[in-house]
């Protein structure tokens, strides 16, 4: 399976269904009221985790997503049918993110995890239920609300509960095909590994960890040379790491230098992955030679305070010290309290000063602007006379009017609401 960590999608929620404009017609029974039902709510769009899911390659080849609209209400009261939800199945770790604002809208870790992607409209009332005592036959009804469309950007991090770092060809794909049942690519040439690989190390009975092998990492990976970015942000997710390092001499670089620049790489990209704990171990130590190599570098990095392990991915030697060290490390950080996370919000919305703003924009057109507005204007039949008496109302109660005529507006001027433009009338004007 190919392996894809971020892709972009749009998305969009179904419209509610119109409500119904009817009256009740039967023999003998005069006057016998509206009875315009309801229309349905339209589908939303779901994600949700699906934890047989580890990449997002479903999504790489079908970039957008509509659910259904719901049904329009009937006559004699009925209710339109509510549109089924969409439902997009995401494996997880995966962060889904606003393209145009860049918001996090949900970080989804957890099998069964699920969030409102884009919210269906809701059913427009039919004229049933705009009947009063002063009004008891009213010929008009609402539109549907239209659903929700985002442009989204998904992000996959994966879920290891160590990261193997190094640079390339320190033994890291050797190491995690040793200890695991992965069976990664290996070969003796930069960058052999082009994608992270996700394997489950048993250490015991009832003791287990997940280890992702992280492709290498080199000088000026936090800005994107060689794999640079697009590998570093899944160690992000890791609780310990593991820096593997060369001590077999055949590479002709410094294993101190190769540790000193790595570790940078990752401060530059993330003050917490600086943070995270960090054991070294000493590779290919089965090479003639290498014992020498490796007394000196232990030595450094034991000045530093680093825990040292020698160790040769290929024979075995070395590895079950640092596997019961790493199944240590990983308990104790699972044993801590999880951290307090605010919660993510599934929709945002722009805060305001008002529910609703309106501005001249030219020498006579104004516009009109605000989610309540659009809404109105959206869910009203502007083909029905009566549906537009209503909506001058609402705009007349909420003050559009008497804004529109402070910021100058005369007879004839245009007014635009929603891509919908109306020509401004001054009724208090003298005749």
């Amino acid at each position: 399976m190919v392996f894809v960590d971020e892709v972009e999608i749009d998305v969009t929620a179904g419209d509610g269904g119109n409500g119904m404009v009817s009256f009740r017609r039967e023999k003998f029974v005069q006057k016998g009221g509206p009875d315009g039902g309801d229309g349905g709510h339209g589908g939303s769009v779901i994600a949700i985790v699906d934890s047989s899911l580890g990449t997002l390659a479903d999504l790489r080849y079908k970039r957008k997503y509509k659910a259904e609209r719901g049904v329009h209400g009937g006559s004699a009261n009925k209710y339109g049918k509510d549109a089924p939800d969409l439902v997009i199945s995401l494996p997880p770790g995966t962060m889904v993110y606003d393209r145009e604002t860049g918001v996090l809208l949900a970080d989804l870790t957890k099998p069964g995890e699920s969030a409102v992607l884009a919210k269906g409209g809701v059913g427009g009332r039919g004229n049933a239920r705009f009947a009063t005592s002063t009004q008891q036959a009213p010929k008009f009804g609402e539109k549907g609300e239209p659903g929700e469309t985002r442009l989204l950007r998904l992000e996959l991090k994966l879920l290891a509960d160590v990261g193997l770092i190094g640079y390339p060809n320190a033994g890291k794909s050797t190491l995690i095909s040793k200890i695991s049942a992965a069976k990664p690519k290996i070969a003796d040439y930069p960058f052999t590994t082009l994608i992270p690989n996700l394997g489950v190390v048993r250490v015991e009975e009832g003791r287990s960890f997940v280890v992702a092998d992280i492709p290498g990492l080199i000088e000026g990976a936090h800005e994107g040379v060689g794999l640079g970015i697009q590998f570093l942000k899944h160690i992000e997710r890791t609780k310990t790491l593991v820096h593997m390092l060369d001590v077999s001499g055949h590479t002709g670089r410094d294993p101190l230098n190769d540790y000193e620049k790595v570790n940078v790489e990752l401060k530059s990209f993330s003050a917490k992955l600086a943070e995270l704990p960090q054991v070294v171990a000493l590779n290919k130590i089965d090479v003639p030679g290498a014992a020498e190599i490796a007394d000196e570098v232990e030595k450094q990095l034991r000045k530093q305070g680093a825990q040292v392990f020698r160790i040769s991915a290929l024979t075995g030697e070395g590895l079950p010290p640092l596997i019961y060290t790493l199944a240590d490390l990983v308990e104790k950080q699972r044993a801590q309290p999880a951290p307090v996370i605010e919660e993510v919000v599934t929709y945002t919305v722009q805060p305001v000063e008002a529910p609703w703003t309106a501005e001249k924009v030219g020498e006579r057109e104004y516009t009109v602007s605000g989610r309540e507005i659009e809404r109105l204007i959206a869910m009203t039949d502007l083909d029905n006379e009566y549906a537009l008496r209503r909506l001058h109302r609402k705009l007349e109660r909420m003050g559009v009017n008497k804004k529109l005529k402070q910021l100058g507006a005369q007879d004839g001027d245009t007014v635009r609401i929603r891509q919908i433009e109306f020509e401004y009338q001054d009724e208090d004007a003298e005749i």
